[in-house]
């Protein structure tokens, strides 16, 4: 487990911080208004009473209105885009960061004690700093760090939940504790007896976390702009991996349609600054290196021409955030500007002298157009000055139109209307486009009847092809119920006898069995008329301890070496023997509906509030981050319980939580 970091215990109380913390009370204010117009909508369906129901629907019309207020302010949350922007001075379009999903907490002690002693028949009391560490772990993330730790930290405790999986969680029950946590984009709380949800949401914020850390690097320098390349690439993998993984998760904001359109925008967004990269030392008025522009900047354009059209499409359409729509247009306009105004430049700039190669500018000017304007050729336009400066300019109309295009949809919207650094670099663009075309001659303009084609997109070696698959297996952690003893056979799904303490007397220097296997050891060639078996040792038994010595973890050498420390005296073992395990099944859950907003029951918001009225007197409430500061409350809330993997082999050896996955169901 990665050392308890002092950075990992100091809560974010920057910008983001109070962002994520307005997020939070959002959350609760959103949570409110559904059970308003949930417990509104149920007595308009029970009652026949005109008078009544006119009531109701003059409530729910306020209710609706208040959701929408309350949506809309989370929407200017999710496009807070200035706030996890680097620091410095920069001249660069924003990009887009998601908001982490905000959960409640969740009490582990009573459940996970109550397994312990019920399942693995040990003192659970020896058990409370292991669980205090998950709990306060959980706590921890939270408020992740936005760095490379916080990433850490997110990542440790998705592992530790496999190995909690597998400890604590048999496939064929519910133990009646609820995960709950927050659609990130409409604020709608979901609620599952099944830690696959938890898994999932965890997912979710390390691909959210890694959003927050592309935009915050420093796009002025080169290693800044591979750091956030890095970084979006990064975030479009663990999201994808959320899409592959978790089939049928029930929040908006997980759902395959979304999660395909996040991994879009992430990749769109590395694209774009593979193009900042290309043009951070200067570009250079120069023919070849503008070609080169030209068709990296049309790239970028098409692919936020792509995301726009994603998240103009069903279902996704109602829940992502208008102004990131409005967003991905504008840069798709903006960068197709670009694109024309280097070409324009191409050709105003750049005539054809007799030193030129002119096969080469040939090709490489044929290279941008999928065809030419009728009457015109590639060869033709180079050398005929007059057709050259007749394209250049209609380039420079379309460019101009696009510049235009992307300043009234910015003016449209409100939120983007607000970003002081979005209108300087869109005004300044088009500024410079007006400049060129004022520069040029203008007498013959109203002869020319060209068209500017459009530019091909070249994909080249700098195209961002794939994302960053997560590598968990890079992030060491040490299951913290260890000592419960291997997965192999100390798991959820095994069962077993209680242990039995057998005494063992040596008879002519011989036990009366052998042992095989790794750790725990098993009884092996029992005699069956030895005095071990009298007193009920069986084949194939586990040696869980010898004397006084817990023997878990010990190979076959270790427990002989117990065995022949106490000489010829007689020595106390204690053994359990494995039973039938019943046949894995996956849990019930809650499966991703596009109704859902709309049907979303709050049955299980009421049991979880009930249970803590009966068991919290209104407790202080705890800061988000206590990580290192063990959690000794001993409140009987059961606000947590994962559920057990299904379907998973026995695997020799010692297994991570990473091949303990489920890897063939839907998961939800």
């Amino acid at each position: 487990v990665p050392k308890i970091s002092l950075r990992w215990k100091e809560r974010n109380l920057g910008k983001e911080g109070k962002l994520q913390n307005q997020r939070a009370v959002l959350n609760q204010q959103i949570l409110r208004a559904v059970r308003m117009r949930a417990g509104a909508e149920n007595l308009l369906r029970a009652t026949n009473n005109n008078k009544v129901r006119e009531q109701v629907l003059l409530e729910l019309s306020f209710v609706n209105s208040d959701l929408q207020i309350l949506k809309e302010e989370l929407e200017g949350l999710n496009i807070s885009v200035e706030v996890y922007q680097n620091t410095e001075e920069t001249f660069s379009i924003p990009l887009v960061p998601l908001g982490l999903k905000e959960t409640k907490e969740v009490d582990f002690t009573l459940p996970l004690k109550d397994f312990i002693l019920e399942h693995y028949s040990e003192d659970s009391s020896e058990y409370e700093d292991e669980i205090a560490d998950l709990m306060d772990l959980r706590q921890a993330c939270r408020t992740p760090s936005r760095d490379e730790a916080g990433i850490e930290m997110l990542i440790s405790y998705f592992l530790q939940l496999g190995y909690v999986e597998n400890r604590f969680f048999p496939p064929t029950r519910h133990m009646g504790v609820l995960f709950t946590w927050y659609d990130s984009f409409t604020g709608v709380p979901v609620c599952q007896q099944n830690l696959l949800l938890e898994k999932a949401s965890i997912l979710f914020n390390i691909g959210a976390l890694y959003t927050q850390i592309g935009t915050r690097c420093n796009r002025q320098t080169q290693a800044g702009l591979e750091n956030a390349v890095d970084a979006f690439q990064r975030a479009a993998g663990v999201l994808s991996y959320l899409k592959e993984t978790f089939t049928h998760t029930p929040s908006y904001d997980m759902s395959p349609a979304m999660l395909n359109v996040l991994v879009k925008m992430m990749l769109a967004q590395a694209q774009e600054c593979v193009f900042e990269q290309i043009g951070l030392p200067g570009i250079r008025n120069e023919f070849f290196t503008l070609v080169k522009m030209t068709q990296e900047v049309a790239k970028v354009g098409e692919v936020y021409m792509l995301v726009n059209t994603a998240m103009n499409q069903e279902p996704v359409k109602e829940n992502v955030p208008y102004s990131w729509s409005k967003l991905a247009q504008i840069k798709s306009d903006h960068y197709k500007a670009l694109a024309h105004y280097f070409i324009a430049t191409i050709l105003c700039d750049h005539e054809l002298q007799s030193g030129d190669d002119e096969d080469q500018q040939e090709k490489a000017l044929s290279q941008l157009y999928d065809y030419m304007p009728e009457g015109l050729m590639v060869l033709t336009v180079l050398k005929d000055k007059v057709q050259r400066k007749q394209l250049g300019k209609a380039h420079l109309r379309k460019a101009i139109v696009y510049h235009e295009e992307a300043l009234r949809v910015c003016g449209l919207c409100k939120k983007l209307r607000n970003i002081d650094v979005l209108q300087e670099v869109l005004t300044a663009a088009h500024k410079r486009s007006l400049l060129k075309y004022a520069q040029q001659e203008t007498e013959d303009d109203f002869l020319s009847l060209i068209q500017a084609p459009d530019i091909l997109r070249k994909y080249t070696q700098l195209e961002i092809k794939e994302t960053i698959a997560p590598q968990f297996s890079k992030v060491k952690v040490k299951d913290f119920f260890h000592r419960l003893g291997p997965l192999t056979v100390f798991s959820a799904k095994q069962r077993w006898t209680a242990p039995r303490t057998i005494r063992i007397y040596h008879e002519a220097g011989e036990l009366g069995f052998s042992l095989k296997g790794g750790s725990p050891v098993q009884i092996y060639c029992l005699d069956p008329v030895c005095s071990a078996a009298s007193m009920g040792l069986k084949e194939g038994d586990y040696i869980v301890s010898v004397g006084d010595v817990d023997c878990k973890w010990l190979g076959v050498n270790e427990v002989l070496e117990k065995f022949k420390s106490v000489g010829e005296q007689p020595i106390e073992i204690e053994v359990i023997s494995c039973q039938d395990t019943a046949a894995s099944m996956h849990s019930k859950s809650a499966t991703y509906s596009v109704g859902m907003q709309k049907t979303y029951s709050l049955i299980c918001l009421a049991m979880e509030d009930d249970k803590i009225d009966q068991t919290k007197k209104a407790p202080l409430k705890l800061p988000f981050l206590s990580w290192g500061t063990k959690n000794r409350q001993k409140a009987a809330s059961t606000l947590c319980l994962p559920s057990a993997v299904a379907g998973s082999s026995q695997i020799k050896k010692k297994l991570s939580p990473f091949t303990l996955l489920n890897t063939e169901s839907s998961l939800y």
